[in-house]
């Protein structure tokens, strides 16, 4: 299959200008200067000129309940899963899948099953092993042959701290854990990572600090997501991706959770901006279909509404739009720099080479004409043009 997009004004995510792009079957197989690329004539070549509009990286998102979650409130709370017809007109042409609170109604079979239905669909869909308690869940009995043996498998999440839905682990039981995802990670070419779900309790990160200083594992084996939740929050956050670490900003929310004290995804980015942290530390994720829940002073139940996938292309938009990030600068934290953390080498940029995951921007708003995923159009928005 080769596809020649002409005239494609390019975000890789560095501005390129106005580039041609050849993809051969999944991957990107050049990138071509107009002026200097007499026309191309190739057998079974399908043409199609993007008159200029901006193409960026298809947008990699590392915590997706594609199983959905929920369940804090009882059967009838549960979160229903990701659709695929939702999944590939969000933008995300990435997705890592997770278990959170609930893995006795949603198992790890349920998870892999559901990676799979998607990426029959055109995404390329990965996941995590284990959920939010320790004992991790798994499919083979370990959460390193689960890395090593099963290729969906990236790493380990989303394993709670600070949260009361947790086990409350031990600074050697997750020392542990990332010991065991971390070597299996690199016995099979794979990140490893722990990926952390941070609840709101005094803790804060402290306790994956305290595995850095007490054991030889890196800090960035660690990927905390939530650090947007509070203000308190978000402070040590900073601090923790000042010290080497990686941090995860959940772009979905509530007008309630905001009411709360969560600091806004877009925001987030700009203050960590403002604050010099290294922005490759810093990523975006939708938690897209799980429950974003309110309890009381008491840790009793409120209430809960489901998180969205498209919500990272909006927070994208909006670092763009209200806070005056560059484009290039903005797209890294919803694809270069979570492709780098999740050790996913051929997302999150477009350069030859890379798997053709591309987003097709409209002329006039912060919309998506086109999705393409592993060389193939998947969505294209009802357009005049």
């Amino acid at each position: 299959m080769l596809t020649l997009l002409k005239n494609a004004r390019l975000y890789a995510p560095a501005p390129l200008g106005l580039k041609h792009l050849l993809i051969a079957d999944q991957r990107i197989a050049a990138i071509l200067d107009p002026q200097d690329s007499p026309d191309i004539h190739l057998p079974g070549l399908t043409v199609q000129d993007l008159e200029g509009r901006r193409v960026i990286p298809g947008l990699v998102d590392p915590l997706v309940h594609m199983t959905g979650g929920g369940g804090e409130g009882g059967f009838g709370t549960r979160t229903p899963e990701l659709r695929l017809e939702d999944a590939v007109s969000s933008g995300v042409t990435t997705l890592i899948g997770a278990l959170g609170t609930d893995a006795l109604t949603r198992t790890p079979a349920n998870l892999l099953g559901k990676v799979r239905e998607l990426a029959a669909g055109g995404l390329s869909c990965y996941a995590y092993t284990g959920s939010y308690q320790l004992p991790p869940v798994t499919l083979t009995g370990s959460v390193a042959q689960d890395i090593l043996y099963i290729p969906e498998y990236i790493g380990v999440g989303e394993v709670a701290i600070s949260d009361h839905r947790g086990s409350q682990p031990s600074v050697q039981e997750l020392a542990r854990l990332a010991s065991d995802s971390r070597t299996a990670g690199m016995l099979a070419g794979k990140s490893g990572i722990v990926f952390i779900h941070t609840g709101d309790a005094a803790g804060g990160l402290e306790i994956l600090r305290e595995v850095a200083r007490t054991t030889a594992l890196p800090i960035a084996q660690f990927m905390p997501t939530h650090i947007n939740r509070t203000a308190t929050l978000f402070e040590d956050g900073l601090r923790f991706a000042r010290d080497g670490g990686r941090i995860d900003l959940t772009t979905s929310t509530t007008p309630e959770l905001l009411a709360e004290g969560e600091v806004p995804a877009s925001e987030a980015v700009a203050r960590a901006l403002k604050a010099r942290v290294e922005p490759s530390r810093v990523t975006l994720s939708s938690d897209a279909n799980a429950s974003l829940p309110r309890f009381d002073d008491h840790g009793r139940f409120i209430g809960l509404k489901a998180g969205r996938l498209d919500s990272l292309f909006e927070v994208v938009g909006e670092c763009v739009n209200d806070h005056d990030i560059a484009l290039e600068n903005a797209l890294g934290f919803a694809s270069s720099h979570s492709a780098d953390a999740l050790g996913l080498a051929r997302k999150g940029r477009l350069a030859v080479g890379q798997d053709a995951d591309l987003l097709v921007l409209a002329d006039d708003a912060w919309a998506i004409d086109e999705v393409w995923a592993l060389g193939r159009c998947v969505h294209r928005r009802d357009t005049d043009r």
